[in-house]
């Protein structure tokens, strides 16, 4: 059950940043609205397969580690493409 309302959540996180990236005017506004999905919807998604399965330590620390990679990939692609969009 937790895992069905995580996953609508997501759900709902993903839908809202589609409808708002085909709104987005530009690049950059685009960029940011990624931020939601990235930081919100897909750890989401991640501890709902968590809670999918029986609990084990070892899918714990696995979904953790995902989540803080995730989070940190996002957070230096988000850099790097805002560079190239502003041409610096």
């Amino acid at each position: 059950m937790i895992s069905a309302v995580l996953v609508i959540c997501a759900t709902v996180f993903i839908l809202g940043t589609t409808i708002a990236l085909w709104r987005a005017p530009d690049a950059l506004t685009r960029i940011n609205l990624m931020g939601p999905t990235v930081g919100v919807a897909l750890p989401l998604l991640v501890l709902a397969h968590l809670f999918s399965d029986p609990f084990d330590w070892h899918n714990l620390v696995r979904a953790l580690l995902a989540i803080a990679g995730l989070w940190i990939v996002a957070a230096v692609s988000s850099f790097y493409i805002a560079r190239s969009v502003h041409e610096v």
